[in-house]
């Protein structure tokens, strides 16, 4: 397992996050997504440890608490040292029917923090990230609340997730004028299926110094390997009734053929060359994966010893590549005269 600092902090993670998603299952769309329970939960962090995973990611949306809940409790069963972990938790999402439990205000982020922490029965995270963009409140109330957070002991970097190029600069503009804690992180959706975040997220995110953390490097499972032009999902597939991250399905065909071929080469599973890909990419700090079994995360954690070669990248970026929108072709065409 390689580390990486975590943005421009001197905190090194692993360059395989353990995503926690499928923890719970608890409503809606967490029963399609997982429904890990204690037991299999420790398994997971368990493995997940022993391969030298150190950072683990979750959020009070996931299963609305439950999962914070089952990795708090898996971390005291398992008699893991806070200290050689990096945990991360989010706020934003909805956690329930009042008028107030919703979004980026100072309130809701001191009220989260708080139910977070009771959940994961600590008394700080290391990384706490607005999981997305409230479009009703001030950016400098949200900065200003995540301040209050870290002076308080609470909190020890804060993060965004979801965030346009233009939001992440304005908040940490707002910071910076403040001297307050800035973004050092952002986690954004990555894949061979779905590269929008290059245009603008991943030069704005190497320029500041910002860890990038992809998730979803499989697609919502579309990559893992198990769908092809003649495998379509089908039954009870959750890509049939649960399209997210949505996919352009004719494409992703494309470059799972690209995968299978250089999967073949390297003796290894369709799912490892996806992760591989994207852990090759510039800027990207650590990569976050979900897993629903032992088995599944062990197969993903072994994409890190998998070194694709200039020729095979090239492959596969070329199959995956997507048109530029204006003005990243504009940017690129009148950089030529400067290189």
């Amino acid at each position: 397992m390689n580390y990486n600092q975590l943005g421009n902090t001197g905190v090194l993670v692993s360059e395989i996050c353990l995503g926690t998603m499928t923890f719970g299952g608890e409503g809606g769309i967490w029963k399609q997504i997982g429904s890990l329970q204690q037991d299999a939960v420790n398994d997971l962090i368990k493995k997940a440890v022993d391969q030298g995973v150190n950072f683990i990611d979750t959020a009070n949306a996931y299963s609305f608490g439950v999962s914070e809940t089952l990795l708090g409790k898996s971390i005291k069963l398992l008699g893991l040292s806070r200290h050689d972990l990096v945990i991360a938790t989010k706020v934003r999402a909805r956690m329930g029917p009042g008028k107030n439990q919703v979004g980026g205000g100072r309130l809701q982020i001191m009220h989260q923090l708080d139910d977070s922490l009771k959940r994961l029965q600590m008394d700080h995270v290391d990384l706490y990230q607005i999981h997305g963009f409230d479009p009703i409140t001030p950016l400098e109330e949200t900065m200003r609340g995540l301040e209050d957070v870290v002076r308080s002991g609470k909190v020890r970097y804060i993060g965004c997730s979801n965030l346009a190029a233009w939001q992440v600069m304005k908040a940490n503009g707002i910071a910076d004028k403040h001297g307050w804690g800035k973004f050092i992180s952002t986690q954004n959706y990555y894949s061979l299926a779905g590269r929008d975040l290059e245009n603008e997220l991943v030069p704005m995110a190497k320029d500041q110094q910002m860890a990038i953390l992809p998730w979803s490097p499989l697609a919502g499972g579309f990559l893992s390997g198990k769908y092809t032009r003649d495998n379509k999902p089908e039954g009870d597939s959750r890509r049939l009734t649960f399209d997210f991250p949505p996919v352009n399905q004719e494409l992703a065909y494309n470059i799972i053929e690209v995968m299978q071929t250089v999967a073949e080469e390297h003796n290894v599973s369709v799912a490892q060359i996806a992760l591989a890909w994207v852990l090759a990419k510039p800027g990207v700090t650590s990569v976050i994966i979900g897993a629903k079994n032992t088995d599944q995360l062990l197969d993903n954690i072994a994409a890190t010893g998998v070194k694709l070669t200039e020729e095979q990248l090239t492959k596969l970026d070329e199959v995956s590549a997507t048109p530029k929108p204006y003005p990243q072709w504009m940017i690129d065409r009148q950089g030529n005269d400067r290189k």
